[in-house]
């Protein structure tokens, strides 16, 4: 019977576990909810930022402002430095999701490193933290108080000294890794560049605009705001998708802990009935033996 007992402990056990991740579950879900809200309001803005700025741009214009000028490479006397913000969780039980942006994070380091450039670390949220400082990396930021409500104060604190940085023409680039939010399910790794601005596509059509006081000083204005904003959306998503991970994670955990209570049920159920046949067999053994 001792092993009936370990059965019915490993049992309780399963239930447990199975009704802690089940609770999670349900919370990632109403934190998902909100998170996608956030995602889905934060999208129109950057679309409109992205088109003023669109309609803008040109070739004349770029090169007045540090923002948009790509530096020369080290090889031709560029700046060396490269920054790389990395956004991960503060916690774990989200399956695949933070690992992913690791790898994504080494790999865009060693294709930096590659290319002759010092790799400057700032690091958002315990996970991605922790890791490279296991590795012996140093972080110039770290920041691990965003949590999974950020706001745009949030994303200027983190950005602000790498814009005047890169406009100092001390950094060659500013790049953000971060997890993409498609779906709960679809949250890939992705490598966004944030410095220099990119070239927006020619607009589609031309927009009447009325320009006060004139285009450069409403860039001068605008492309600070647009790499705040960019930053701002990346830590958004990331939100979103840890809870959508988690999510994942915790109901495969519980649909796991609920097929291991099946097959514990019944392993049960056959050893005791198996011992309770043996108990009657015992009995009518014995009555026969006290009957011949």
């Amino acid at each position: 019977m001792a092993k009936g007992r370990q059965l019915k402990g490993r049992i309780r056990s399963v239930q447990n576990t199975r009704k802690i991740t089940k609770t999670m579950e349900l919370v990632a879900t109403s934190k998902l909810k909100r998170a996608q809200d956030r995602v889905i309001a934060a999208r129109p803005y950057a679309d409109a930022l992205r088109e003023v700025i669109s309609d803008l741009y040109t070739a004349e214009l770029a090169l007045q402002f540090p923002l948009l000028r790509r530096p020369a490479p080290p090889a031709k006397g560029g700046p060396t430095r490269a920054a790389l913000i990395l956004l991960t969780s503060n916690r774990g039980l989200a399956g695949g999701f933070n690992s992913n942006l690791i790898k994504e994070a080494r790999r865009r380091i060693e294709q930096l490193e590659g290319e002759g450039y010092t790799v400057e670390l700032h690091g958002v949220g315990k996970k991605g933290i922790g890791f490279f400082r296991y590795l012996g990396r140093t972080f110039a930021s770290e920041r691990i108080d965003v949590g999974d409500r950020p706001t745009a104060d949030h994303a200027a604190q983190v950005v602000e000294p790498l814009i005047r940085a890169y406009a100092a023409g001390e950094l060659a680039s500013v790049d953000l890794i971060q997890a993409r939010f498609v779906s709960p399910l679809q949250t890939p790794p992705t490598t966004m560049r944030i410095l220099p601005v990119e070239a927006p596509a020619a607009a589609t059509a031309a927009r009447d605009y009325l320009l006060a006081p004139n285009a450069e000083a409403i860039l001068e204005q605008l492309l600070p705001l647009y790499v705040r904003n960019a930053v701002y959306r990346g830590l958004v998503e990331t939100a979103a998708a840890e809870h959508g991970a988690r999510r994942t994670a915790m109901k495969n955990a519980t649909d796991n802990a609920g097929e291991i209570l099946e097959i514990l049920k019944r392993t049960y159920n056959r050893q005791r009935q198996a011992q309770i046949t043996q108990e009657i067999a015992e009995i009518v053994g014995g009555a026969a033996a006290l009957q011949g």
